[in-house]
This record gives structure tokens, sequence and C-alpha cells, in this order.
């Protein structure tokens, strides 16, 4: 279970690396981001099929869109001066705090 969560957390940081890279490829005209961008997604879904060996696929995608959402806006924020404005914090607020009550109660992740 402990490398599910592993691979998980790379798969989460790869997505995020690649979906930041996105605004930097230009549409893909960029060489290194557009490099990013498809080594981040590769590696990202093939830890996510690590990840579903263990995990069933809707907490695991939950898990990993929610976190990843957050991430890349606060990416967006820190590369891009993306600031988000406070409805789109309070809705990250909540995708976090519906992860929290994910891992904690839900009977589908196996504690």
């Amino acid at each position: 279970m402990q490398s599910a969560y592993l691979y998980l957390a790379i798969a989460i940081i790869a997505e995020v690396a690649a979906t930041t890279a996105l605004k930097a490829s230009e549409q893909f005209t960029k060489p290194i981001p557009t490099l990013i961008v498809a080594i981040g997604y590769g590696t990202a879904f093939y830890m996510l099929t690590l990840v579903l060996r263990t995990l069933p696929v809707g907490v695991a995608y939950a898990i990993w869109s929610g976190l990843g959402i957050v991430l890349v806006g606060i990416a967006g924020a820190v590369v891009y001066k993306q600031v988000p404005d406070l409805p789109a914090i309070i809705g990250m607020g909540l995708i976090i705090a519906g992860v929290i009550v994910l891992n904690l109660y839900s009977k589908n992740v196996g504690h």
C-alpha cells in the first residue's frame, strides 16, 4: 500500500510538471517544454497504472486529479503569475478537503 502512495505522488508531480509546461511549450513549438510535457504525461500515466494495482480506480483518480488541480493552480501562480481569486482559492480548499475526507474515512481506500 505504501508503494501505491509513492507511485501516486510521482504520478501527481509528473502530471503537474507536464501541465505547467504546456503553456511554456507554446502549442508544442518550443522543444524543451514539449519534451517535459511528453515525459511528464508518460511518467504520470505509467505511475498511475502501478497505483491501480492496489487502489480502486475511482479513489486513485480522485486523489490524482484533485491534488493535481490544486498544485497546477499553485504552479500557475508561481511560474506564470496567474494568481487565483478568492472563489478559486475556496474551490481548491474544498478539493483538498474532499481528498482528506476520502483518505481518512472511505472504506475504499483500504487503510
